[in-house]
């Protein structure tokens, strides 16, 4: 007797995963951040130099790598990739930026700010003084680019301000004298203006850079490499293409072997493909040419966990048992195989991950998410609907489920 309600079940969970995947696709894949090689832009690789006391380690790694972040964020440039490499290297990647030689100033650029007494040489305050809120703004009466600043310590500013009444205050920036204006009245709020820059984009320059602060430590470039936006949307279109040919092959064989079974599988796929985007996009994961592969290959596991089932219930079949005995003995039979399986590539991915840096690094990403996502669609749900269908008995038919050489079921 056809049972109807675990058919419809079936069709449900079948309806959800296609209407799910073709209504949202589009929007997740444009939250996915691409990486250099599919989006373009440049890659810059830096050697942090020692100074004077203080020698090169991974602390200092890491002091440089938050201030090149901090620099970054100020000139609102989204989603860099900064990485630590070897013991005194640090690399900047950043998509979809072009102006490389904008960036590459920005970086390494010094704003060396000091309020200096009117002898020129006694420093009264420092760029790390300020609050880190530092804007460009315009002069009422003249209209000139003024940067407007605060210190952290008003009642400092104030003291200064309350000695040299009356007397100039030089502001100089990189040791070059920015302005040098008398000082009219006690500032007690802590608030000044710098004057002196020649146009706008200087002025705000000069607020990007005091608010990201002073490099720990002197860089040096070692390399430097640019992607056109043209190269990466070509290897991005390729990449699609050659995955889309795969996965279609892929659908095909699992339809002429395993028939409707195969078919199941087929909806685990999508249902996969939809949930490894998901992740990515939802984890701000970015999308690289090695993550493509990754991610296919995560299609190729995902398929071997379901021929692996597919075949433990042939066996099953061999053995004489009936077809709903047979599904449930072989995936439960196969689940060990798939999960040592599984967790040996998962190993290797953590290895990769933790041990390598750029492409090896976004590989074994796409890697890890491919396997865990893979195991739950491939394994769990595959297996769910697989019996949805067979406990409903709609197809008698060994011919529609599965064949082979002495396949057989009672």
């Amino acid at each position: 007797m056809v049972r109807w309600s675990r058919f419809i079940a079936f069709l449900l969970i079948v309806a959800i995963i296609f209407g799910v995947t073709g209504a949202t696709t589009k929007k997740i894949w444009s939250k996915i951040p691409l990486g250099l090689d599919l989006r373009g832009g440049f890659d810059i690789l830096y050697q942090i130099q020692p100074t004077k006391g203080q020698t090169v380690n991974s602390d200092a790694q890491k002091a440089t790598i938050a201030a090149l972040d901090e620099r970054l964020a100020a000139m609102n440039y989204t989603d860099p990739v900064i990485q630590a490499e070897g013991t005194d290297r640090v690399r900047v990647q950043l998509a979809g930026v072009f102006d490389q030689k904008a960036v590459k100033s920005a970086l390494v650029a010094e704003a060396k700010l000091e309020f200096r007494a009117p002898d020129d040489k006694t420093v009264l305050l420092t760029g790390k003084d300020l609050v880190n809120n530092a804007k460009y703004e315009t002069d009422p009466q003249t209209n000139a680019p003024v940067v407007a600043v605060e210190f952290k310590d008003p009642k400092k500013f104030a003291d200064i301000t309350q000695k040299y009444l009356q007397q100039p205050i030089g502001i100089w920036l990189n040791d070059k004298l920015l302005s040098k204006p008398t000082v009219q009245t006690v500032i007690a709020n802590g608030k000044a203006t710098i004057t002196g820059m020649s146009s706008p984009q200087e002025a705000i320059k000069l607020a990007q850079l005091l608010n990201a602060g002073a490099l720990p430590f002197p860089l040096k470039q070692l390399s430097s490499t640019t992607v056109g936006p043209s190269l990466g949307e070509s290897a991005l279109h390729s990449t699609l293409v050659a995955g889309l040919i795969g996965i279609a092959l892929i659908f095909l064989f699992m339809i002429v072997m395993y028939r409707i079974p195969g078919l199941i599988a087929d909806c685990a796929l999508v249902a996969y493909m939809f949930l490894i985007l998901a992740t990515f996009a939802g984890m701000h994961l970015t999308l690289t040419l090695p993550g493509l592969a990754a991610l296919v290959l995560g299609v190729g596991m995902a398929v071997d966990a379901n021929i692996i089932t597919y075949e433990r219930i042939k066996d099953e079949l061999r053995n004489g048992k009936s077809i709903l005995s047979a599904s449930i003995s072989g995936s439960r039979r196969a689940l060990r195989t798939i999960l040592d399986s599984n967790v040996t590539t998962l190993i290797a991915g953590i290895v990769m991950y933790y041990y390598g840096t750029g492409a090896i690094k976004s590989f074994a990403e796409a890697l890890i998410a491919g396997i865990v996502v893979s195991l739950i669609t491939a394994v769990f749900l595959s297996r769910l609907m697989l019996m949805l269908f067979m406990r409903s008995n709609l197809i008698k038919n060994i011919k529609w489920i599965f064949s082979g050489k002495g396949v057989q079921t009672k």
